[in-house]
Order: C-alpha cells, then sequence, then structure tokens
C-alpha cells in the first residue's frame, strides 16, 4: 500500500485535492472534510486499503464504515437493490449529511461493510469532499471510505487541526476548513418495508417523516434487527476527561464554589456521573451558569441545538487540551432538534 505524504494540503488548492485522489487511487490513506467532521478516506473496493482504516483508527473488523459517493448513481454501484425510502430520501436530502444503508451488491465492498449483507451509503455535500470525490472518480475510485478521522471511540474531528493532534505526522490531510454541521451524518436503514432511523444528526426525524409520508412510507426507531451501524456502540465520542450530563439546578447550585475546595464537595449525583468527586479542573458547558470561579473553565453553550451540534466536538476537545480533570454538559432540551446532540452526549458519557 501506498505510504501517504507527511502534508497538510489545501482543499482550495486543485493541485492538492488531484494529489489527495491520486493518494486514494494508489491504495493510500486521505482524511477529508465533509459538512459533518473530517473523515478518514480509502478507496472502498480495496480491501487493504480500507483495512489499513481499521488498523489506524483501532477499529473492530465488524464495525462497519460509510461509503462516499458523488451522486445516487454512485451510490447503487454498492447497492444490491435501490429501495423506494433510498430514492425518496436521497433525492429530497443528498447532497447532505444522510447516510442511508441499503442491500449490499454481492461482492462488493465487504470489508467496508463489516461482514454484513447492507452498507451505508452517503454523498456529501462539502465543496471539498466533492472535488476529491469527482477527482477520485476521473481516476477509477467508485466510492471512499470514510469513518471519522480519529482514534476509535474518540471526540469526532471537527477541523484538520484536530486530525493532526490525533494521529501526527505520515497522514496526508487535505485541509478545508471547519465542518459545518460538527456532528455525524443521520443514519436511515432501507433493508425493510419500513425505513428506521438508527443514528439522530443534524437532519431531524420530523423532516424526514415529511418526506417519507409523501410516498406512502413511514419511520421507526431502531430494533433488535437492525443492521450494525457507525456510531451505535453504548460508549463513543469520548474525550479523555470523563463526561457528565448535568441538570442546569444543579450547575446552579455551584456558583461561587471552586471543585475540590474544603466544605465545597461536588454534588453527589453529578460526582458519581462524571467520577469527578476530587477533580480540582471542572470543564462545564452550559446555557445557564457563568463561570462560576477560576478553578472552572466555562464554555457557554448556545440556545440552538444546530449552533451546538456544530461545536460540541471541539468544545470537548479544548476542555481536554486544558487539561480538565471532568466535564460537565448541561442536560439539552427534550426536545426532538435537538435528538442529534442528546445522542453524542449520552454515549461520551457512557464510560
Amino acid at each position: 500500500m501506498t505510504v501517504a505524504v507527511v502534508r497538510l494540503l489545501q482543499g482550495q488548492d486543485a493541485q492538492d485535492v488531484l494529489e489527495a485522489a491520486r493518494l486514494l487511487a494508489q491504495g493510500g490513506l486521505v482524511a477529508f472534510p465533509t459538512e459533518t467532521v473530517y473523515g478518514l478516506g480509502a478507496r472502498a473496493d480495496d480491501e487493504a486499503a480500507v483495512g489499513a482504516i481499521f488498523r489506524l483508527k483501532g477499529r473492530p473488523p465488524d464495525h462497519p464504515v460509510i461509503v462516499h459517493v458523488l451522486d445516487v448513481e454512485g451510490a447503487r454501484a454498492f447497492a444490491a437493490a435501490w429501495p423506494p425510502a433510498a430514492q425518496v430520501l436521497a433525492r429530497h436530502f443528498w447532497p447532505g449529511p444522510l447516510t442511508l444503508i441499503v442491500p449490499r451488491r454481492p461482492g462488493v465492498a465487504a470489508a467496508c461493510a463489516g461482514g454484513q449483507d447492507s452498507i451505508g451509503v452517503r454523498c456529501p455535500s462539502h465543496p471539498v469532499a466533492r472535488a476529491l470525490l469527482r477527482q477520485a472518480q476521473m481516476l477509477g475510485v467508485p466510492g471512499v471510505a470514510g469513518p471519522s478521522a480519529n482514534r476509535f471511540g474518540r471526540v469526532s474531528p471537527t477541523c484538520a487541526a484536530h486530525v493532526v493532534e490525533e494521529f501526527g505526522p505520515g497522514l496526508a490531510v487535505l485541509d478545508g476548513g471547519a465542518c459545518e454541521e460538527g456532528i455525524e451524518s443521520t443514519i436511515v436503514d432501507c433493508t425493510g418495508a419500513t425505513p428506521r432511523l438508527l443514528r439522530p444528526g443534524t437532519l431531524i426525524r420530523p423532516a424526514l417523516e415529511a418526506v417519507l409520508a409523501q410516498a406512502g412510507l413511514g419511520l421507526a426507531g431502531r430494533d433488535a434487527a437492525a443492521p450494525r451501524v457507525s456510531g451505535s456502540l453504548a460508549s463513543h465520542y469520548a474525550p479523555r476527561a470523563p463526561v457528565a450530563i448535568v441538570d442546569g439546578a444543579v450547575l446552579r447550585g455551584l456558583r461561587g464554589r471552586e471543585p475540590g475546595a474544603p466544605g465545597a464537595a461536588v454534588p453527589d449525583a453529578a460526582a458519581a456521573d462524571a467520577g469527578a468527586a476530587a477533580a480540582t479542573r471542572v470543564g462545564v458547558y452550559s446555557r445557564t451558569v457563568p463561570p462560576p470561579g477560576a478553578s472552572w473553565r466555562h464554555r457557554a453553550m448556545p440556545s440552538q441545538a444546530a449552533a451546538v451540534a456544530h461545536e460540541l466536538f471541539a468544545v470537548l476537545r479544548d476542555f481536554d487540551a486544558q487539561g480538565a480533570d471532568a466535564i460537565w454538559v448541561e442536560a439539552p432540551p427534550e426536545t426532538v432538534e435537538w435528538e442529534g446532540v442528546r445522542d453524542r452526549l449520552r454515549r461520551a458519557a457512557t464510560r
């Protein structure tokens, strides 16, 4: 397999995009931007190249990766069938932050599918990702396997610097700036009679339901028979410091107190969740609490779900970089637009 150059490539430079595409065509790895997070890319039809993704990430071989394609025609090259639900959803939401699970064409991209007879395909909207896919296609690459460009289970990267921090030198990174969405794509399983929402994202359930209803289809939730998909493990998206999801009332009770100070112990419920009873540096990401003291690292949480999704992973990484012993995040509202954020936080807080 070709070894990736030690170089940060610029997504706005046509020659750099071409160089990245050539690396993929030769069986190399390239990290690239999408509108959701940065992906760790390899040509999806090369079992050795896909295997290199799994080794670099430390990813279990039965945990599938999503294949990124330029359009529906590219997706259908990996599919044994293209169900009506996939057709409807792709027509309305591609290019965009939506992954469709469809029956896999026999003998195609088995390594990407984790041995299953289904496969996840996505058509990203990021202009640099699309330029890379177009150039790669011209070089004979039918699709690019692209799980998030981080060590398995850790916080996903939303800028090129995060990828460099994660893997260091030796990996080609195509820099396309900060990701617009900030959390991974919504995943819908289209392999059964009723499509199922397997992973929430910034493309929310009501939007999916409205489009499917026009075609006489519904949208169910995940069940035990659903295919394995990216980001579905109970523990995922985790920074080094333990994460707790803390009620706003608990956080308001901490104003004016310092973590670890005599007589100012962390509240029991939050301490149990965060594993931080003796923490002296606590990162707090909240909507309602101003910085309570010098030992707290505070970031104000926006009031809009899309804005929180955009910056969530960067905030978690920043708290780690500041040396936080624990990270507390104010519990998001229990409304549908916050479903993707709640999902990522719940998995980040599971140890």
